[in-house]
């Protein structure tokens, strides 16, 4: 009977250590990738995707390990030092006092050896994150990769990063295995000491008896395994402290676009978008103003068009919009109200946005048009994908909408996943449409078809659209020319080609071979 509770109890024992140290690691990295979606855009531009990844899967592995290495030490070894050195005390203080001399020596080592853990456990963290990145990065330029063939370049970077983790970890394992050792030598020097001083008392002084001396040496003994043991946890908790810090690095990161305490409901978009002397410099450089004294209002219906030369500031306006950033100075209202007194889910639900690097992921055609909503009907789906001139190729495909379109949509062409980003934008059918330079990446035909989806998107909505062929954009009620962070001109095509300076001096660059 005694035999099967002790291996039920071992059991149960197992398994609720199991569930304690998994649930442990599971909310780990949910709060972890929670967290990253309440981290505002710029929080991405200075991190690395490989960094961020390895954080959530190696480290919150690295934490795990510690969990089920310790937890049950934890509670065991301390109660068996409490046990034995009680028996160890009551035999004879004496002895008991000699034979803890080496404990201040062995923690002052294992002290050391747990700051360097920590120390090179984060290094280690850190190469696994450039080792995570070195992969990322040549998986997804894979074909550049090929194009320029420097597979051998890529292999000889990847081996030194990878030889550069060897040499940590050696480094590691060297340190971590020296506690054991240098704390067992010092015991059994203490040990030679106490035999000798413990047998002149039994033989020569008769202070106690040889019986109990026996029992003194069996305690101390007793005592070494578990001090071990606890030597070995602290290196233990050091290495996975260093993954630890990298995990709540993310987790306690306070995201600095956040809604109000009072934030207002918005239901409707009625009137207008107004810029009232906006600047903005990014938080990494803040006295480098990108956007300065943009003042100017997209009433609603109208379609606004914002062109001039490369890195005078125009995805950074629209980013402002749905608040990807939050203005330095100035404020953005919607309909009257400072955006950053509205709810962000209620502003951002009135918005889309159709850019030049389209994000598809790796789910059906179908998936992909209702993201985040499983709640539209499939004449919904066809409806949309229709009017975004993608149901024909999407028909043709070997399961038509239950096509999977692998990481990114790499198995369909530009064209073919701009057309299902609209599809999409048109789904959600917002009152605010964003577009980034859409159609600037593209051949004619598929630039033709997907101008034919952008413009049926544009019906009844307001429109804000980056151009870079401004042929895209004659038709617009008005046009702003930035340049260097500042709106030079504004007006309608024609009044700005009878104004002469930056938009003409653009249009005739991209049409004097007609």
């Amino acid at each position: 009977m005694a035999f099967i509770l002790k291996n039920i109890a071992g059991y149960m024992q197992a398994y609720f250590l199991n569930f304690v140290e998994q649930g442990i690691v599971r909310d780990l990295r949910d709060d972890a990738y929670e967290q990253l979606h309440k981290l505002p855009i710029s929080y991405f531009k200075s991190e690395r995707v490989g960094n961020l990844i390895s954080i959530i899967v190696n480290d919150v592995t690295a934490v795990q390990n510690s969990v089920s290495a310790t937890f049950l030490n934890l509670i065991r070894e301390p109660l068996s030092i409490v046990v034995f050195l009680g028996i160890a005390i009551s035999i004879s203080w004496q002895l008991t006092l000699i034979s803890l001399i080496t404990l201040p020596f062995s923690a002052g080592i294992i002290s050391w050896i747990g700051i360097k853990l920590r120390k090179y456990s984060t290094q280690i963290q850190e190469k696994i994150a450039d080792i995570t990145s070195v992969i990322q990065e040549t998986i997804s330029g894979v074909k550049i990769v090929k194009a320029f063939g420097t597979e051998d370049y890529e292999n000889k970077k990847f081996r030194k990063e990878t030889e550069g983790y060897l040499k940590m970890v050696l480094r590691i394992t060297r340190i971590r295995n020296l506690s054991s050792p240098i704390s067992e030598t010092l015991s059994v020097m203490v040990g030679v000491v106490i035999i000798y001083y413990g047998g002149t008392l039994v033989l020569s002084t008769n202070q106690i008896k040889a019986s109990e001396f026996l029992g003194f040496l069996f305690a101390i003994f007793q005592l070494i395994p578990p001090i071990k043991e606890l030597s070995s946890v602290n290196n233990r908790i050091q290495e996975s402290s260093a993954a630890g810090a990298r995990i709540f690095d993310i987790i306690d990161t306070n995201p600095d676009i956040v809604n109000k305490p009072d934030a207002k409901e918005v239901k409707e978009f009625n009137s207008d978008i107004t810029f009232e002397k906006v600047g903005f410099a990014y938080p990494d450089e803040p006295t480098e103003m990108v956007l300065e004294d943009i003042n100017f209002t997209i009433k609603k219906g109208e379609v606004v068009a914002l062109v001039g030369p490369s890195g005078g500031g125009k995805s950074t306006l629209v980013d402002l919009i749905p608040r990807f950033y939050d203005v330095t100075s100035g404020a953005i209202k919607l309909d009257g109200e400072d955006i950053r007194d509205v709810r962000m889910e209620d502003l951002r639900k009135f918005i889309g946005i159709v850019t030049q690097e389209i994000i598809l992921f790796n789910d059906s055609i179908k998936n992909n048009i209702c993201y985040g909503s499983k709640n539209f009907s499939e004449e919904k789906i066809y409806e949309a994908a229709k009017i975004a001139n993608a149901h024909t190729f999407i028909s043709e495909m070997p399961n038509g909408y239950d096509t999977e379109i692998g990481e990114r949509g790499v198995k369909l062409s530009g064209g073919q996943r701009q057309r299902i980003a609209i599809a999409r934008a048109l789904l959600k059918n917002p009152d605010i449409m964003i577009f980034d330079e859409a159609t600037s990446a593209l051949d004619n035909e598929s630039e033709k078809l997907v101008q034919e989806a952008l413009d049926n998107l544009m019906t009844s909505r307001t429109v804000v659209v980056i151009a870079h062929r401004l042929s895209t954009i004659q038709n617009a009620d008005k046009i702003l020319v930035l340049q260097a962070g500042r709106v030079v001109q504004a007006g309608t095509h024609n009044s700005l080609l009878e104004q002469g300076g930056l938009y003409k001096k653009l249009y005739e660059m991209q049409f004097r071979d007609k």
